[in-house]
């Protein structure tokens, strides 16, 4: 019996993160590839554009169209309030329209950046409720999670984990995480990050300049737990980045510089600024592929946001983490490169250049170690799709669709 399924994708996706949309872009290609006659929506923060981009039907995550603005007018904080109460009937209404509703990677069960409880995580609570209120299944595919000190925060999220039909995370320290937050994880199992599963860079294209570092930046100001010092984190990461930058160009290397997010702009302005250089450029992404395509024309690659490290990984370039948060850890080690990593919030300039020439020694050592990790990372995401195509669309002949791993 063949039936045609009913799958929303849930998230902050089209908003402008690179990562988030990487995310979907992986989803979408295994739906695609194993359930071809799935109906396939999304409920997200850009829809106009998620349909623009993927080509799939998509609704506002909020009703309340300047959610992410701060309040502080009356007439503001009643939409906000309004806003909360209508999302419960609005969300509700889309997840009973779907048989599986699948969140595909991001940091969702996270406040690695600053973050309210009433924002997103007030959304995925209320999706992961509605789920399992109209026997909606509803799957956290290779999702980051980390410790969160806000109660409230903590709360949405433990409750959403406990909601959700399936679960998976991106590395172990994520499971490791939402266990102590009292969530059962016997049955979740630990897969490398969806953009894994993206199609590699191209071989072929234009030449780099010699000796090229892309250098990652972000408009980083700590966590949710360093409000009140975030001034203070961002002077001391953006500081140290431009001394770092600036010895890179005093050596003569061609520095291109990379973002994640579309907030990431005033960065790349200040180091523009700072490090006036023809050697500086800055790059233009509108995708992970172009990072990769990036990541792959250079030497080497320095970078704070988590996909952008993912990108350059994939891409097989030798990598230094300037780590925020445990994930950036995670992901080095699995990846053969835990050595080089260097705390974003307390980033010493003179330090971070010794790694990175650390790095650049080893380089031809690190490639063949990447490309035997790659390999891994794909068998491994290949068995999470055939295991996310038995659990969850058990009723759908999909004989015809087996995956089998590279």
């Amino acid at each position: 019996m063949t039936t045609t399924p009913r799958v929303g994708v849930f998230g902050l996706l089209g908003s402008g993160n690179l990562g988030n949309d990487g995310s979907l872009e992986a989803l979408l290609d295994y739906l695609r590839t194993e359930h071809p006659d799935a109906a396939v929506d999304a409920l997200c923060g850009g829809p106009e554009a998620v349909t623009e981009r993927f080509g799939i039907p998509a609704v506002r995550l909020h009703w309340n169209r300047a959610e992410y603005r701060t309040a502080s007018r009356a007439g503001a904080m009643a939409a906000k309030g309004l806003g909360k109460l209508l999302d419960i009937v609005r969300t509700a209404a889309w997840v009973r329209r779907h048989d599986v509703v699948i969140v595909p990677g991001m940091g969702v069960l996270e406040a690695t950046l600053p973050l309210r409880p009433w924002g997103f995580p007030y959304s995925l609570f209320l999706l992961c409720a509605a789920g399992r209120l109209f026997g909606t299944r509803v799957a956290l595919v290779s999702v980051g999670a980390a410790p969160i000190g806000s109660r409230p925060t903590r709360a949405l999220v433990r409750w959403s984990a406990r909601l959700a039909a399936y679960r998976s995370y991106r590395d172990a320290p994520s499971r490791d995480t939402m266990r102590t937050m009292g969530v059962d994880t016997a049955r979740d199992e630990v897969y490398p990050d969806l953009a894994f599963a993206l199609p590699p860079p191209p071989t072929s294209g234009p030449p780099a300049p010699p000796g090229r570092v892309c250098v990652g930046v972000m408009d980083f100001h700590g966590g949710d737990d360093d409000r009140v010092r975030a001034g203070e984190i961002h002077h001391r990461y953006l500081d140290g980045t431009i001394r770092f930058v600036r010895a890179l160009v005093e050596d003569g290397r061609p520095v291109r510089l990379l973002t994640g997010d579309a907030c990431d702009a005033p960065v790349v302005a200040a180091i523009l600024d700072a490090v006036d250089s023809p050697l500086v450029t800055a790059a233009e992404p509108a995708s992970l592929a172009d990072l990769m395509r990036e990541a792959a024309a250079a030497d080497a690659v320095v970078a704070i946001r988590y996909h952008n490290l993912v990108c350059a990984l994939k891409a097989g370039t030798p990598a230094l983490a300037v780590s925020y948060a445990a994930k950036s850890d995670a992901l080095m080690a699995r990846m053969g490169l835990g050595a080089y990593s260097h705390p974003a919030r307390a980033l010493d300039a003179d330090r971070l250049l010794e790694q990175f020439r650390e790095l650049e020694k080893r380089a031809p050592e690190l490639r063949h170690t990447l490309a035997e990790r790659n390999e891994v990372a794909l068998r491994q995401l290949a068995r999470q799709f055939s295991h996310l195509t038995s659990t969850l669309f058990p009723m759908t002949d999909h004989a015809h669709t087996v995956r089998k791993a590279p």
